[in-house]
């Protein structure tokens, strides 16, 4: 450390001078202009939502996940997943650490100042004789002016990267709302299958100790005792299935939950149906370029792309100089007593250059990296419009078709059920044998079971569109990030 005759004053207007002008020309940069890519879907989705949209119908993204699963049993399920699930809550924490991390590489536009204090017993240049050095102040080491825009490229990939894990959380709480919504339609149906089930197998119970008194009378043959055996027992193996299948569905649910089904809520499944479910809204598809600004996931691809663009003017800004920045400013004395008296302060300033002149091929290998990573970026946020625009589209094919094939398959099972009451009736006079009643039975059991799977798709269908549209995402009950994107972009 260097002493100084003159005054502080004075010698800090000199020696600042070249780090103002350093400030003020620091700011440029590298990063090459973003362009936001095509989206590689066509622009309208075509014959599958050939209905122009009334004025009921509003755009997913506006409707609550309140205010479009009306259930009051799924609402509460959904808020309870929102609470509880650990997804989701990594989701949230992910947020927390990226913003961390932005704020860490953010710190670095700006020197470290360090209280410094040290005391040296060293040769005298002089004499040759030891003697002691204190000194008290304060210091900045190697802070690195920013003169090509490499820290601040490094800042911007930063708040990219946070923005996007901010994205990747909103569509994690999308896809728990529609994952719970779908989840508890399931237990709908498999309560409804089961209840079929249940009444199917205890009529083909009856049907089998008829035909077996029958037999003992002579009435009937070895072969329809076999045959409504047979049915019977076909339904006691469905019956199994789907009360395993129950237990499975029940415990995905939890899963999403986070804990366990409330016992008031078990309690009320058995009966409800699904086709008494709570409506849900009709919505508005729009066109898929509004899907860039409503789906989340499309919306954290395209800040990995931005992050990505950035890289490259942080690669590139290596090729050129770094000018780093020691200074110190304090107090030295030879005694401790010394310290902090009149003509005991100094200040040291140390700037350092350096100039990449042989690296091997590192920073060209930078820069390429860089772009390619750029490039698979790029193919990432298309991949993403891409998905949305097909999940969209299947949705949009399934509310054009499901509830004409609903329809129809309603209209089988009341043909069905009008055959099985003729075919026993037929069978009683005489006038038929037992395998009409039998296939009559098996007819009407698929049919139903049909009917309950055709419903249950309808309805998930109806979530699925709700998901892909990108609704389900809303601040109440959710996670409330410090730093909001406007905030962080502004620093």
């Amino acid at each position: 450390m260097r002493k100084h005759t003159t005054s502080f004053a004075a010698c800090s207007a000199r020696t600042l001078a070249p780090l103002t002008a350093a400030l003020v020309l620091a700011g440029c940069s590298f990063i090459p202009t973003y362009e936001r890519p095509a989206a590689p879907v066509p622009p309208a989705y075509g014959l599958a939502d050939s209905a122009a949209a009334t004025a009921q119908e509003r755009a997913a993204a506006d409707i609550d996940w309140k205010d479009y699963f009306t259930d009051p049993r799924l609402q509460r399920l959904i808020g309870i997943a929102l609470g509880n699930n650990r997804d989701l809550r990594v989701a949230m924490l992910n947020v927390e650490q990226a913003r961390a991390q932005f704020q860490i590489q953010r710190a670095a536009e700006f020197p470290t100042i360090a209280g410094v204090a040290s005391a040296t017993r060293q040769p005298s240049t002089a004499t040759g004789q030891y003697g002691n050095v204190f000194q008290v102040g304060l210091g900045v080491t190697a802070w690195e002016i920013d003169f090509f825009g490499r820290v601040a490229a490094l800042k911007e990939q930063a708040l990219a990267q946070y923005l996007a894990t901010d994205e990747a959380r909103k569509a994690a709480q999308i896809s728990l709302v529609a994952a719970v919504a779908s989840g508890w339609l399931n237990l709908m149906a498999d309560e409804e299958l089961l209840d079929i089930s249940r009444r199917t197998l205890a009529t083909r119970e009856e049907s089998v100790k008829l035909t077996r008194l029958r037999l003992e009378h002579g009435v009937s043959s070895e072969l329809d005792n076999r045959q409504a055996t047979s049915l019977a027992e076909a339904a006691r193996a469905t019956y199994a299935q789907q009360q395993r299948q129950r237990l499975l569905d029940e415990n995905a649910l939890v899963l999403l939950l986070g804990q366990a089904l409330p016992d008031d809520i078990r309690a009320s499944l058995p009966s409800s149906r699904l086709q008494a479910a709570a409506p849900m809204q009709p919505l508005r598809a729009g066109l898929p370029s509004d899907l860039l600004e409503r789906r989340p996931d499309i919306r954290q691809a395209e800040h990995l792309l931005i992050g990505a663009n950035a890289n490259i003017g942080a690669a590139r800004a290596a090729f050129f100089p770094r000018i780093s920045l020691t200074a110190t400013m304090g107090t030295i004395s030879p005694e401790l007593s010394g310290l902090f008296k009149s003509g005991s302060w100094a200040f040291s300033l140390a700037p350092q250059l350096a100039v990449p002149l042989f690296d091997a091929g590192r920073n060209q290998a930078g820069l390429e990296a860089a772009r390619a990573g750029r490039e698979i970026a790029v193919a990432q946020y298309e991949k993403a419009i891409q998905t949305a625009f097909r999940e969209v589209s299947d949705a949009l094919a399934g509310r054009a078709t499901l509830q004409e094939q609903l329809d129809a398959q309603q209209g089988q099972e009341a043909a069905d059920a009008k055959r099985l009451e003729l075919s026993d009736l037929r069978y009683r006079n005489g006038v038929a044998s037992y395998l009409d009643v039998l296939d009559a039975q098996r007819s009407l059991f698929l049919t139903q079971q049909s009917l309950v799977l055709t419903q249950l798709q309808q309805l998930q269908n109806q979530v699925l569109l709700y998901k892909a549209l990108g609704g389900g995402w809303s601040e109440t009950g959710s996670y409330n990030g410090k730093l909001s994107a406007t905030h962080l972009s502004t620093q």
